[in-house]
């Protein structure tokens, strides 16, 4: 269907690692599990029902389990590690960003920050040695109940270790109160992490109806992200679309994980909506949100598109080649010949 290597830019770490290795993980560092049986803390860490979530403060729950199992500078590099190479080996991904949170992975506090961040970190190179056909880098996240200087530890963070593998920064989580969200107080943050040649995606226009449009075009005009996570409700307005296009802000969109959230109703919302956006001409790329979590992988979201008729095969390589290019982690140069 796609030949060659496939791209994955939008996966968070939470969902991305096996449970078996979760259950390990989980045993080794002596946490104190709700469950004793292994298939039903399998349960627990996807999304085991096919008719998905209730919605997304469902799925808050099931990532607060695994940002908790990921909580030491152990976990975090074994799971950065078997996510990288998992993905290279069932999906032959080569182009691979993994964001997390690492303030999520701390234990408030208990644990030090820059030893979770290292921790990522040396899990991406210890993959980079045994996978060199995979360009992978990381993604810290910011976090919408965050205060602005909780914000920005994790801005400075990223740009600290941008040598390292760092290669952009992010926000999401819950709206406090479930209120409209302002995202002009991460400007500052944004426009810090792009001076300093961070990529820059942000969680927006996946639900919240016309609080999810509103802050949809808030980000665009006043943060102007590289990359947009999701940003599905962009497909209900026509000057939205424009300014996206104009702007040449790419789209990572997760079908699966709409469908299973309920951000997407139906697999003819997911039709109409990739439809739509490619007669707008609205750049997107294909993505899982976590393949482990969601029980999905690329190239089952690959099939998903053209079984329903909202992608032609086609079109599939033209949205994995733009993953590539929109991928904040460099390509490799291309030396000249001797």
């Amino acid at each position: 269907m796609v030949d060659g290597g496939l791209a994955e830019l939008h996966t968070h770490l939470g969902g991305s690692v096996a449970s078996d290795i979760m259950w390990s993980l989980a045993h080794e560092q002596g946490i104190a599990l709700p469950v004793r049986d292994f298939w039903e803390f399998d349960r627990l860490v996807t999304v085991s029902d096919p008719r998905g979530v209730p919605n997304l403060d469902a799925l808050d729950q099931i990532y607060h389990l695994s940002e908790l199992i990921q909580s030491s500078p152990l976990a975090v590099e074994r799971s950065v590690h078997a996510a990288i190479g998992g993905a290279y080996r069932s999906q032959q991904i080569t182009t691979l960003e993994l964001r997390f949170n690492p303030m999520k992975r701390n234990r408030g506090g208990e644990r030090d920050l820059d030893h979770i961040i290292l921790a990522a970190i040396r899990g991406l190179d210890r993959a980079s040695l045994e996978y060199p056909q995979v360009r992978a880098g990381l993604i810290l996240m910011m976090d919408r109940t965050f205060t602005a200087d909780q914000n920005m530890v994790v801005v400075e963070k990223a740009i600290r270790y941008q040598p390292r593998g760092i290669v952009g920064i992010d926000i999401a989580g819950p709206r406090p109160g479930g209120a409209r969200y302002d995202y002009t107080q991460i400007r500052e943050h944004v426009e810090l992490a792009r001076d300093a040649g961070l990529g820059v995606t942000i969680h927006c226009g996946e639900e919240g109806a016309q609080y999810g449009v509103e802050e949809l075009g808030e980000v665009v005009e006043s943060l102007r992200p590289d990359r947009i996570g999701h940003g599905i409700l962009a497909a209900r307005e026509p000057v939205l679309m424009d300014a996206i296009r104009t702007a040449d802000i790419t789209l990572e969109i997760c079908p699966t994980s709409n469908l299973l959230t309920k951000a997407l109703a139906s697999e003819d919302e997911v039709r109409n909506t990739f439809r739509t956006f490619v007669e707008h001409g609205v750049p997107f790329t294909i993505a899982t949100d976590g393949p482990e979590m969601m029980r999905t992988h690329l190239r089952d979201e690959f099939e998903l598109l053209v079984r329903i008729g909202a992608l032609e095969r086609e079109q599939l390589p033209i949205a994995n080649e733009r993953g590539h290019e929109a991928s904040f982690v460099r390509r490799e140069p291309v030396l000249p010949a001797a």
